[in-house]
């Protein structure tokens, strides 16, 4: 039997139609609208902050262990959203991590373009180390643009020969900014959130100009090797759904501690969604994950 919760977030996303030719200004307001929409606990403890020079804000946990961070990049195709709309989402996952969370409010394009994002979540990490955290102690998250954010960041941090963080977890990544997966096809009837041409529309907005092949941006055509254990999750309802697969795949390929967990009938980045059973059990299996790799 269908979900009534989940029937009714698709209700409410599907309320929000996008008009022929957005604009930017539609694309934020339309997004910071249904963040505000979806959260339902308004008053969540955070700290703004800076760390490597990167804004962003502390969030706290009360069951967290000394140390232990996570280190959260929030989605938005790289060009909308904010560290504000994902306070709950990010308190949710401290609080199962056991880790005071920092989220980073890396710079969107188009008014700061490809490498701006990967750059600021580096120094954010390299913030973490310098303030004299282990790297073991650390995990990288992120969902959506923020998942792929979240990989390109760990083959960043490998290339430059920084210590690695003890665990990556990427919600619905999207790793493929070229967004030639078949599931941009097959899955678009379900998917109440994503629309393709928007997405490379943004997409075009972060990229300037580059290849959207270059591994720091598409992330599904990076070099994996010696990258730390990663949880992919991804719904069936997804456009996106193979860009898990396939980076999941890939990480498998190259070796990889890779654990890639699909949860039917779950839309993109359902995680946002706090009453919905798949919710619970998703969150519940990252802290686990955290658990056991930190």
């Amino acid at each position: 039997m269908p979900d009534p919760k989940l029937a009714a977030v698709i209700r409410m996303l599907r309320s929000r139609p996008i008009p022929p030719h957005p604009d930017l200004a539609f694309f934020r307001a339309n997004f910071d609208q249904m963040m505000s929409e979806v959260r339902h606990n308004k008053l969540i403890a955070h700290e703004a902050a800076l760390l490597g020079g990167v804004a962003g804000e502390w969030i706290g946990s009360d069951n967290t262990i000394p140390g232990r961070i996570l280190l959260y990049l929030h989605g938005g195709a790289y060009v909308i959203g904010s560290v504000a709309g994902y306070r709950e989402l990010v308190l949710r996952l401290a609080t199962a991590c056991a880790a005071r969370a920092f989220a980073v409010d890396y710079r969107l394009a188009p008014e700061h373009p490809f490498p701006a994002a990967v750059d600021d979540a580096v120094a954010a990490y390299r913030g973490l180390l310098e303030s004299g955290v282990e790297p073991r102690r650390i995990a990288i998250a992120g969902d959506s643009a923020g998942g792929g954010l979240t990989l390109a960041t760990l083959v960043a941090l490998r290339d430059s020969g920084i210590s690695l963080p003890g665990a990556g977890v990427l919600l619905s990544p999207w790793v493929d900014l070229e967004c030639r997966g078949e599931s941009m096809t097959t899955r678009g009837a379900v998917d109440p959130m994503i629309l393709r041409d928007p997405l490379l529309q943004m997409a075009s907005m972060y990229l300037a100009g580059a290849d959207p092949r270059t591994p720091l941006a598409s992330p599904l055509y990076a070099d994996l090797a010696g990258l730390p254990p990663l949880l992919i999750q991804v719904g069936t309802c997804e456009m996106l759904f193979d860009d898990s697969t396939r980076i999941a795949a890939r990480a498998e390929k190259a070796g990889l501690d890779v654990r890639c967990t699909i949860y039917e009938e779950m839309i993109h980045v359902w995680h946002l969604f706090p009453l919905l059973d798949g919710t619970r059990r998703a969150i519940a299996e990252i802290g686990q994950f955290v658990n056991d790799r930190l």
